[in-house]
């Protein structure tokens, strides 16, 4: 499991690489820029924050860098560890009946698995996106990872399934106990607001290995 003040050293550290303070290196990735301030690295009640792994996946994307160089960052020895997760299919995946009541996909057709380190956050399982339903911004071939346990927030992304079968990627906006309201990541497409009882299954996007 990846040590909290590693994962935070080693964006330090990825940030000083590139001659950036935290607070630049979460601009350059297009976060807020106090995003890595050390003052949210800890609750005011002592609960240890994290990064998200999409926040990571940013940054890496800003800095040229992938994901074994961070690792190495967080682990110098290697030591790091690693777990196998579920990996299914678009077309799998828009079966609610899959799915276990904590929304993490049941062994069966379709059904696979991958390696990702264990970040020892959520509970996660892989997407693999068929097609181009979730263009321009994931294409044929992209892996999400998503976990359906994750607390989300709005300006999050989220993946959701409806119970017709659709399977959309957008921005959060905002959650009620009635309806899920999303934005659209693309200029040409369409924002969407989706009844509660309409959604089969939801889960926020962590990493996206493109």
């Amino acid at each position: 499991m990846l040590s909290h003040e590693r994962v935070w050293a080693a964006i330090d550290a990825l940030a000083s690489r590139h001659g950036m303070t935290a607070s630049g290196l979460a601009r350059k990735a297009g976060l807020d820029a106090t995003s890595f301030n050390k003052s949210k690295r800890v609750s005011p009640e002592g609960r240890e924050r994290w990064p998200s792994t999409e926040s990571i996946s940013k940054i890496l994307k800003a800095t040229g860098a992938t994901l074994e160089d961070f690792l190495r960052l967080v682990e110098p020895s290697g030591s790091l560890r690693r777990s196998m997760i579920p990996l299914i299919g678009m077309e799998e995946a828009k079966s609610g009946k899959v799915f276990n009541e904590e929304g993490m996909p049941n062994e069966g057709p379709g059904w696979d698995e991958i390696e990702f380190p264990d970040f020892g956050q959520e509970k996660v399982f892989a997407l693999e996106v068929t097609g181009d339903g979730l263009g321009p911004l994931y294409r044929d071939g992209d892996i999400l990872i998503v976990s359906p346990t994750a607390s989300t927030r709005k300006g999050d992304r989220i993946v959701v399934c409806t119970t017709g079968g659709q399977i959309l990627a957008q921005e959060l906006r905002r959650r009620s106990a009635k309806t899920l309201e999303m934005m659209s990541l693309a200029k040409d497409q369409e924002d969407h607001v989706i009844p509660a009882e309409e959604i089969s299954w939801s889960a926020r996007i962590m990493w996206a290995r493109q």
